[in-house]
């Protein structure tokens, strides 16, 4: 059975990404748009919208035009949407970086998306520098100041013609983010100026942001849910964005406060900190309204005790995944008795199916695999057809990987996961990277990963073969991943056995590992 949206149809935005974003940046003036929670640093509107078009035009000067990708590899800051909306403005294709990545992993990717640009910041030069080495990228800018290297904001003193860029929003790719799909290693997923312009008129109907708001931005830019809901939806509404480069409690705590801050979108793990962390006490967050949760499963339990220390009517959630530009649900702002652990109500102009391992639709209320048909739906996976086809079917379903379940309003909970790809603090791992990390050990002879549940978040753990005479001790293995790989794919426990569980075919049989996990729990 197809599942339609209560919510009525939106219009379909045939708008490129920085109009759907910035259209009434100069309506707004001189509001602040961002602020910088460290230095205090303010950008209005009209000074963003300003910037964004002299990038466009300095970017244009350096040959950068339609069809051309942008590699933006950068933690927050207030210059990330400027360089962001300057490069669709000019015609290009942005690819986020993961701002944790290794020179190994970043190079992988300027290779696939064939990047001729580099936007970095001056802390990350050496990898940056080393990661370009063979590929496409001809210079490398820095958002702040570092010797030899050109500056974003000679880009913003640029003199010449804005460029006037013909762009076709349904077909020419805006962002591409990279993500791991449903398995193996990550694949760039082009996202259209039409699927992300159109998946935020479907996300204004769950919630909306009046005049005022202020938002804190704690997530990650380069990560799709911190780009949609802390420059795409709070820019469009005229919101002010206050921009911090990473999380620390404390940090984060005081700008709460200070900065007055109206709406926190978040993942569990800072809904953890909030609920139970005895810093919280004593801090003024009257001004917080609503408190969103996305990127990975938060428990009900969890969410109820944030709601009630922080006297909200409850912790808000939504889902997506980057594939679909990012968002199929939320749970709206208004609900005033929302289900304890649901992620949602489905989008507008956007359905759904609930379909088992037989590939026909379960009951209602069973649970089956999600699949998702609507506007947001990717473009594909940049340059893999197989695995495009493999993810979206000829109707045009995208399957998940996502077990869950909807019930008699029409929420969705997302139960479990077909795929196996581990959730760190919204972070994908790829079990089957760091098992290939794992055997370049020759002190393993054997390796298997799986996720298992440590206070409240999904870890990667190792189950390890050692070679027989080796030594091989826990934080040796351990020790192994961590200068392999980015932080937050590092292995966190291992146990040591005498074989892994494979079937006939070689295929590890994950199940095995996560049924031994379970028996012990």
């Amino acid at each position: 059975m197809i599942i339609t949206s209560q919510f009525p149809p939106v219009e379909i935005l045939d708008l490129p990404l920085h109009e759907a974003v910035l259209g009434r940046a100069q309506e707004y003036g001189d509001r602040p748009a961002l602020v910088d929670g460290v230095s205090g640093r303010e950008v209005s509107y009209a000074q963003l919208d300003g910037m964004t078009r002299r990038v466009a035009a300095g970017l244009a000067e350096l040959g950068i035009g339609k069809g051309d990708v942008i590699a933006l590899y950068s933690p927050n800051t207030i210059l990330y949407p400027v360089v962001f909306y300057g490069a669709t403005r000019a015609g290009a294709t942005v690819t986020t970086v993961n701002a944790l990545y290794t020179a190994d992993e970043l190079h992988k990717q300027l290779l696939d998306s064939k990047a001729k640009l580099l936007v970095t910041i001056s802390l990350f030069l050496p990898v940056a520098t080393a990661a370009i080495e063979g590929t496409e990228v001809t210079e490398i800018f820095v958002c702040d100041q570092a010797e030899g290297y050109r500056s974003v904001m000679e880009l913003v003193a640029s003199t010449g013609p804005e460029p006037e860029v013909a762009i076709d929003p349904a077909s020419d790719v805006a962002v591409l983010p990279y993500s791991s799909g449903t398995t193996g290693a990550a694949k760039g997923v082009m996202l259209t100026h039409r699927n992300i312009a159109t998946n935020l008129a479907q996300a204004e109907a769950t919630f909306a942001m009046g005049d005022g708001e202020r938002i804190i931005a704690i997530l990650p830019f380069f990560h799709i849910y911190g780009q949609s809901v802390l420059m795409n939806l709070p820019f469009r509404f005229g919101a002010t964005v206050v921009v911090l480069p990473k999380f620390e409690l404390q940090q984060f705590l005081t700008v709460l406060d200070e900065q007055k801050i109206t709406r926190a979108f978040v993942a569990p793990p800072i809904v953890l900190a909030l609920a139970k962390h005895p810093a919280v006490d004593g801090v003024d967050l009257s001004a917080l309204k609503y408190l969103t949760s996305a990127a990975a499963p938060l428990d009900a339990e969890l969410a109820e005790a944030c709601a009630k220390r922080l006297g909200l009517t409850s912790v808000l959630q939504c889902y997506g995944m980057t594939e679909l530009s990012p968002g199929t649900h939320a749970v709206p702002q208004d609900e005033s008795n929302p289900p304890a652990g649901a992620v949602g109500l489905l989008f507008p102009s956007t359905e759904q199916r609930i379909v088992g391992a037989d590939g026909n639709d379960v009951s209602a209320g069973e649970v089956g695999e999600v699949w998702i048909r609507g506007p947001q739906v990717m473009k594909g996976y940049l340059g893999r057809p197989a695995e495009t086809d493999a993810t979206v079917d000829a109707e045009g379903w995208l399957h998940t990987g996502d077990l869950g379940r909807v019930d008699e309003r029409g929420y969705l909970y997302v139960v479990d996961r077909v795929k196996e790809l581990i959730k760190y603090h919204g972070y994908q791992v790829p079990p089957a990277e760091l098992e290939a990390v794992l055997l370049t050990d020759p002190r393993i002879a054997d390796a298997a990963v799986i996720g298992v549940q440590e206070e409240g978040n999904e870890v990667p753990k190792a189950f390890v073969v050692p070679t027989p005479g080796s030594g091989l001790t826990e934080s040796d293995v351990l020790d192994y991943v961590a200068e392999r790989v980015a932080p937050y794919k590092k292995v966190r426990q291992v146990e040591f056995i005498e074989a892994v569980p494979k079937a006939a075919s070689g295929k590890i049989l994950r199940r095995e590992l996560r049924a031994r996990e379970a028996a012990r729990e």
